[in-house]
């Protein structure tokens, strides 16, 4: 295992710092990359304090330069985690096209661009494509219109290219949490006049931040979800979809059975009604 590489995006924070540092007291040779290296410090922090390393180098996901950039270097990959992302509250009404794009860019052709630098490298390995998606790439919520588009398309994405990548050795998996405690929500960027700015929707948005603090307050851990990634990292014949929680298998299962949409409209309609 010492000899094997794992590229991991987003490790500034979250599930990604936590992944780097997990993957790599497993034995994996890490490369944790983030859009600012500046921002390393917690991950440096938390690898010292396990007794590991990281190499860190810098990869904007949304810049297919910076992407190439830092996967040229590579001599050997055998595994990718595409983790970086970023969250998204709004509603069409009240915001612009281009915030939407915005979320598709980082989300969705973020994971596209990384993942295409790094097939010819996971060809080579036999490796696998782990993408850490969400249960809102399987269920669309309320606010989260942009965000669930987002991830909607990488599981598409994903699940059309896992049996052409399969016939090249490469394995590739979804990883769906459902609400994880990290940094993730506070970098959802909602202003302090977010309630002001919803107008017409105003109180259905109080109603949807009310639930939606509820549901964080229980949350499982970005330390959980990353243990959860390095066992999939290690699997012989990984899923292609993985739930981290017992919480988000019933989340994701009212969908999966839901042939007419009815149970899905019926429990995110009480979200904010």
């Amino acid at each position: 295992m010492s000899t094997k590489t794992v590229l991991i995006t987003g490790t500034s924070s979250g599930i990604g710092l936590s992944t780097a540092v997990a993957a790599a007291r497993s034995g994996w040779q890490v490369i944790a990359t983030m859009r600012d290296t500046t921002k390393a410090g917690a991950l440096l922090a938390a690898a010292e304090e396990a007794g590991v390393t990281v190499d860190v180098r810098a990869l904007d996901v949304t810049d297919p330069a910076s992407v190439e950039a830092c996967l040229a270097g590579l001599d050997r990959l055998d595994a990718l985690v595409n983790n970086a992302g970023a969250g998204h509250v709004g509603t069409l009404e009240r915001e612009s096209v281009e915030d939407v794009r915005a979320v598709m860019e980082v989300n969705f052709f973020g994971v596209l661009h990384v993942t295409k630098a790094a097939l010819p490298l996971l060809r080579a390995s036999k490796g696998r494509v782990l993408t850490v998606t969400s249960v809102g790439g399987v269920i669309g919520q309320p606010f989260n219109e942009a965000y669930c588009a987002a991830k909607f398309a990488v599981e598409g994405f994903m699940e059309s290219l896992a049996p052409v990548a399969a016939t090249a050795g490469v394995r590739v998996s979804v990883v769906e949490p459902g609400a994880v405690a990290s940094e993730f929500v506070s970098n959802v960027g909602l202003p302090d006049d977010a309630l002001e700015q919803a107008g017409p929707y105003a109180p259905a948005l109080s109603r949807y931040l009310e639930r939606t603090r509820e549901a964080f307050a229980q949350a499982q851990t970005s330390q959980d979800v990353a243990a959860r990634i390095v066992d999939l990292l290690a699997a012989e014949r990984p899923a292609f979809r993985v739930l981290t929680s017992d919480a988000a298998r019933a989340f994701a299962g009212t969908k999966l059975k839901d042939l007419d949409g009815s149970a899905v409209q019926a429990l995110t309609n009480s979200w904010v009604a």
